[in-house]
């Protein structure tokens, strides 16, 4: 066996091995299954070419060759699908955008072999004992597409690796960079391959030579994070600064060198060495070009030799109000404010933790890391209070998170435990604005766990005050617009609640008329049917508009969670269609409102009823969490859209429901809050929704 034939050999074994690992992990996905897919039609061509090399006469080759070709016609399909699907979590839409070019990518290479028959590649014999392929009509469309779509595969893991950021960018660099490596690789033999309507069979030795690399760097990446894919949005705008588009087009300068190299070095004899030897040196300065160190020590090498401050003050703070220029909620706000930090300060960990005053509890609102370690324990909210925020002296100071000793501290830093041992201690930036908390922002591990400054002490204080006075802005904007929206209906309802009255006056007196026809059954039927029903419609309607009209009153009494629940389920009416499921829990009883509780759960239900019509299932789960009284109520429905929940969900007539009004959720939410508690959804369009209802055990409502 020649040193081809094992080069090739080698890289189809390291290519399939990875294609079994990731097929056979614990998750599965639709990128796993085109990643398993692609690797797999890599090996299989890596291992064709293998046999190409053995010491074979024209007529083998050509088979062999044949052979590639036909296997090549499946990588565009199946890779670019990778590249669409690989850790977007909205990667569904880009299929559906893509879907001519997709359905063009599986379609073409064979159609174009099935219609065009006859040889495919021409073998020809030169001196040394080696081979030129000569390619006929339909394989010089292939290499075609094969350099088209590799431009694609690699501007689309672009896209995705730059819409990332900190820990994200960090476990996906290696994986986007093998790929990179394979395809690029293939930019270039196919470029060749079209220039010269075919070329030496030794060129298969780049492909393979990229293979095996790019194999080391997946497996890397594969260890570093197991191939778990993030849920990343890319934007759907071109990217006009592609670095793959600015590759490409500097094609020819990099041939030049190339072509330099092996003509000073020896010739064509050791062109596969050459070839193997500048792949890994590109490969190597495209992970140094990439590395957040070096980007780090290169900052501060030019800070410390060419420039007296460490940061641009105006660059800063310009970039941080053009972020929050155009964004009008604090969740928004903070992410923009995280991606800055995280960018600016080289943490790839930044957390964003806003505190609410009526719960005394502070949230997550916005982080560069996917998951926060151990967010699982912490979905209420971490319990604090501001008297126990402002115990801490010099409070607007930025501060060392371990060097904090307040109670509150400890559940804070369990919550942002960083993903690297290295990454150096915790900063909290307090946002505090005239003495009233609006919440901290942790930047955790930093790349080399460098030190912060007094300059970035202070820069960070500056960026936390303008922060908090952002924040305070969207809230102050937001009650504004709530006030008066309730304002609005509140009159509104005045006027709707005595047209109703109207109306259910004229039907009570259709009532007494009514035995004037009483004679004719059919009508007496289908009028008190019909009369009945529209004035109990009424009453229901006028009744719920009517309490949000004034201030919302708790008679609270001691109850038990579960003997209201079965109360409930046994008062409405059951659909055969909809399945109920019950799983009741344990709960110590709880001083609330018994009615207004009841009213929540039958408008969940109700609700819940509705998205799974026709048919569906509908669970009820009652238990403890984190110290409070959980009633959750889950169904397998149409679910709905996060801007819906966002923006309407909680607010008067915005609803989804054709006849609905929208006042259901608004009035359990302010039934819910009354009782000191607060509701939690969690929703997927298509998949379901359910809705948590948290309330305080052994405490008065107020």
């Amino acid at each position: 066996m020649n040193f081809s034939s094992a080069l090739c050999l080698l890289a189809a074994l390291i290519s399939g091995a990875l294609a079994v690992m990731v097929l056979f992990g614990r998750q599965h996905s639709f990128a796993r299954w085109c990643f398993a897919a692609g690797m797999m039609v890599l090996a299989l061509e890596s291992a064709i070419n293998a046999f190409s090399f053995q010491k074979l006469s024209a007529d083998a080759v050509q088979w062999w060759q044949t052979l590639a070709m036909i296997v090549k016609s499946f990588l565009p399909g199946i890779w670019l699908c990778f590249s669409l699907s690989y850790s977007r979590g909205n990667y569904p839409e880009f299929l559906r955008r893509w879907r001519v070019m997709l359905v063009a990518a599986f379609a073409l290479p064979l159609a174009s072999f099935f219609l065009f028959r006859g040889e495919l590649v021409n073998v020809v014999p030169q001196q040394s004992n080696e081979w030129w392929l000569g390619f006929t009509g339909p394989v010089k469309a292939l290499n075609a597409l094969l350099l088209f779509a590799a431009l694609l595969v690699l501007t689309n893991l672009e896209k995705t690796f730059r819409a990332a950021v900190g820990t994200m960018q960090w476990r996906i660099k290696f994986l986007v960079l093998g790929v990179g490596v394979i395809f690029g690789a293939r930019i270039y033999t196919r470029c060749q391959a079209l220039l010269f309507s075919g070329h030496a069979l030794e060129l298969l030795n780049v492909e393979a030579g990229a293979l095996l690399i790019g194999c080391a760097m997946i497996a890397i990446g594969y260890r570093r994070s197991g191939f778990g894919a993030i849920d990343v949005y890319p934007s759907r705008a071109v990217l006009h600064t592609s670095f793959t588009v600015l590759l490409a087009g500097a094609y020819l300068f990099f041939v030049g060198i190339l072509a330099q190299i092996v003509a000073r070095s020896g010739g064509s004899s050791t062109f596969q060495a050459q070839a193997f030897v500048v792949l890994l040196g590109v490969a190597l300065l495209a992970v140094i070009l990439l590395s957040d160190r070096f980007r780090q020590s290169s900052q501060r090498f030019i800070s410390r030799h060419f420039q007296r401050p460490e940061h641009d003050f105006r660059e800063v703070w310009t970039l941080f109000t053009r972020s929050v220029s155009s964004v009008l909620d604090q969740v928004g706000v903070s992410s923009a404010a995280a991606k800055l930090l995280s960018t600016t300060f080289n943490a790839l960990s930044v957390s964003v933790w806003l505190f609410d005053e009526k719960t005394e509890r502070l949230t997550l609102a916005a982080s560069t890391a996917q998951v926060p370690s151990n967010a699982t324990d912490f979905n209420g909210g971490i319990e604090i209070s501001s008297r126990q925020l402002d115990s801490r002296p010099n409070t607007s100071r930025p501060f060392e998170l371990e060097k904090a000793r307040e109670n509150w501290a400890d559940p804070l830093k369990r919550v942002t435990a960083g993903h690297f041992r290295e990454g150096g201690n915790r900063l909290c930036i307090p946002l505090l604005l005239r003495d009233r908390w609006l919440g901290v922002v942790i930047l955790a591990d930093r790349v080399s766990a460098v030190p912060y400054t007094a300059e970035e002490i202070d820069l960070l204080q500056c960026v936390g005050d303008q922060l908090a006075t952002s924040l305070l802005n969207v809230q102050l904007t937001a009650e504004i617009l709530q006030g008066k929206e309730l304002e609005a209906f509140r009159t509104m309802s005045t006027f709707f609640v005595h047209d109703l009255k109207n109306a259910a006056s004229t039907l009570t007196l259709t009532l007494e008329n009514l035995p004037v026809h009483f004679d004719d059954p059919n009508f007496r039927e289908d009028a008190l049917r019909g009369i009945a029903k529209t004035v109990t419609r009424i009453n229901q309607l006028i009744e719920r508009l009517g309490i949000l009209r004034q201030k919302l009153a708790v008679d609270a009494v001691e109850i038990d969670l579960n003997s209201l629940v079965e109360q409930t389920l046994q008062d409405m009416i059951t659909i055969p269609e909809v399945e109920l499921q019950k799983e009741l829990h344990p709960v110590p009883k709880l001083v609330a409102d018994r009615e207004q509780l009841q009213s929540v759960l039958t408008n969940l239900l109700l609700n819940a009823r509705d998205a799974v019509l026709p048919k569906g299932r509908v669970s009820v789960q009652t238990g403890t969490r984190n110290g409070w009284a959980m009633l959750a109520v889950a169904d397998n429905g149409c679910g709905m859209s996060a801007a819906f929940v966002r923006d309407s969900l909680f607010r008067p007539f915005k609803t989804t429901k054709k006849n609905g009004l929208g006042i259901g959720m608004f009035q359990s939410k302010m039934i819910v809050e009354a009782h000191g508690g607060n509701i939690q959804v969690e929703t997927e369009s298509g998949a379901g929704t359910t809705f948590r209802v948290l309330l305080p055990l052994n405490s008065k409502a107020e």
